[in-house]
């Protein structure tokens, strides 16, 4: 290996350095680590070329900005077949026609193998060197995770040997093994130490900003509300790709709309969605801890945090939070207000389970990469007892439950995150949440929500429910609607009964506080008592902080 591979220019509009995973592969290969760079994550964006304003794809970058120097480049997909992207006159002394033998896998991979071969044996025998770039499209397609036939493992094998043939790595032969993820790689791939495993990241703002100031003189109508708004638009579409931003933009163009600043959050949203389909949700958040009833302990404890974070003392913020409580008390609900508070996004974290081989930790993998680019934000699982998985592998598919465990501990517990992501897990059995991963470093507190405790709690809440639906509830209709309150109401309980009640008004124009009074007269609660109260009882027992727990439950715990 004596040729050097090109360190692609700065962008046209920034002075920033290389993304760090593009200057690794140029260092690797140049200090003569390595000769194949397994490159997985982002790999479907586009990325500007060199020093050009032009984007291109991944393969196109690397043919243009990291390999301009050498001789012959092949690329493979199982498409298309094998395919000389430059030196066809070099290559086709060797084989005129390679697309005619290589549209079958087993035998592209061979005939790349024969002609690196080839090419380093002539350099052996002192001939001019021919320097070889093999770029393997969607490797996943070609050697997957999943088990497979000799075949599969032959290709795998013939892959990994690429990098580990002495005759092969000595010479001026590289190779891009392209994956959106190293769980969906075959292990001989994703696991050979003789190999660079890259991680392309999603853009961050500076290159976001690159693509939107290249847009303004190019699409000016859709660019005009933001021409002087650069630094913050691009912020704020932190978690895009470039290409997805790049297509909203051609259509805001066509339809002569301009991308205005208060779209961007929900534009965001629809981008990240759209690149995640089905994994995550985003909710902008709307609420305060204003709009939270009662809990003046715990939104206490959310201020102080929320402070130290806009005071940037990230060593501060606890890591995550575990809301437990019986069902309907307003978890989620909770979570909207605290980021509404925060002025940061909720990412809710959805079915990211799939029933193919590898696809549940590619899943994980591509959600992880997305949080990271989002920046300050909050990730949300709700029913997290069913979300997490657990240590032991007892799933239909082998080893899932434990694999998706591990992904999410390690995630969880990683420090370069801290005050920058924080999770927060719901739950109303946390009891069936692994112990390990709620201790701290993962879960810092755990915090309880419980029903209204008294008659009083009970009527405040329905009052400041019914004040939203623009029902009137003065403070004397507490006295006729006392001995009705059903004990231990919930949030969820009581927003149900409200929607009736206000149906009940429009329907016959009745009296309000007749209608609600009637209503309660009748009113058998959707959970059996005994259900709550042994949520409860969990909820009081995974609790940091005594003051979180009301009165009437508190002695309880102190006895227990």
């Amino acid at each position: 290996m004596t040729d050097r591979i090109q360190a692609p220019s700065r962008s046209a509009f920034s002075s920033d350095p290389l993304p760090e995973w593009l200057s690794r592969i140029v260092d690797l290969y140049n200090s003569h680590a390595c000769n194949q760079f397994v490159i997985a994550g982002n790999i479907q964006d586009l990325f500007f070329v060199s020093d050009t304003s032009r984007l291109a794809t991944l393969a196109e970058l690397i043919q243009e900005s990291i390999v301009p120097r050498f001789n012959v480049v092949l690329s493979y997909d199982i498409g298309n077949g094998v395919r000389v992207e430059r030196g066809g006159e070099i290559f086709g002394k060797w084989n005129e026609k390679p697309e005619v033998t290589s549209k079958n896998p087993r035998t592209a991979i061979e005939l790349i193998t024969y002609y690196l071969r080839y090419a380093a044996n002539i350099a052996q025998l002192g001939q001019p060197r021919i320097k070889v770039a093999v770029i393997l499209k969607d490797a996943h397609l070609v050697a997957s995770e999943a088990p497979g036939s000799l075949d599969t493992h032959a290709l795998a094998f013939l892959i990994r040997e690429w990098s580990r043939d002495r005759l092969l790595s000595s010479y001026d032969i590289v190779s891009f093994v392209l994956t959106e993820s190293f769980s969906e790689l075959h292990p001989l791939l994703r696991q050979n130490g003789q190999a660079a495993r890259i991680l392309v990241s999603l853009p961050d703002a500076s290159q976001i900003m690159n693509l939107l100031q290249r847009s303004i003189k190019e699409y000016p109508v859709a660019m005009k509300s933001l021409a002087g708004e650069l630094p913050h638009a691009s912020r704020k579409l932190s978690g895009s790709t470039l290409q997805s931003i790049q297509d909203l933009i051609r259509l805001k163009e066509h339809r002569n709309e301009p991308l205005k600043e208060e779209d961007l959050a929900r534009t965001k949203s629809a981008l990240i969605e759209q690149d995640c389909p089905g994994l995550l949700e985003i909710l902008s958040p709307k609420l305060t801890l204003e709009n939270l009833h009662g809990q003046e302990a715990l939104k206490k404890h959310f201020r102080e945090n929320i402070e130290l974070w806009r005071q940037n003392r990230f060593d501060l913020i606890p890591m995550g939070y575990l809301i437990s409580g019986p069902v309907g008390t307003g978890k989620t609900y909770l979570v909207k207000c605290l980021a509404g508070e925060a002025d940061v996004p909720v990412v809710i974290l959805k079915n990211f389970r799939d029933k193919w081989y590898g696809s549940t930790e590619s899943n994980l993998e591509k959600i992880f990469r997305t949080v990271r680019a989002i920046g300050q934000c909050y990730v949300f699982i709700d029913e997290a007892d069913q979300m997490l998985g657990r240590r032991d592998s007892a799933s239909g598919e082998p080893g899932v439950s434990g694999r998706i465990y591990s992904m999410l501990a390690q995630e969880m517990s990683n420090n370069e995150n801290r005050g920058k992501i924080v999770w927060i897990l719901a739950t109303s059995r946390p009891d069936l949440v692994e112990v390990d991963l709620k201790r701290p470093g993962r879960i810092d507190w755990k915090i309880p929500l419980f029903p209204a405790a008294t008659p009083e709690e009970g009527f405040k809440l329905l009052q400041s429910i019914c004040r939203r639906h623009e029902i009137e509830l003065g403070e004397d209709a507490f006295s006729v609607l006392e001995k009705e309150l059903p004990d231990l109401l919930t949030p969820g309980e009581a927003e149900a009964l409200v929607m009736e009640f206000k149906r009940e008004i429009a329907v016959h124009n009745s009296d309000p506080l007749q209608v609600i009074k009637k209503r309660l007269e009748k009113y058998s609660p959707p959970v059996p008592r005994e259900v709550l109260l042994a949520q409860i009882d969990l909820a009081i027992r995974d609790c940091s902080k005594l003051e979180y727990i009301p009165p009437r439950f508190r002695a309880e715990r102190v006895a227990k």
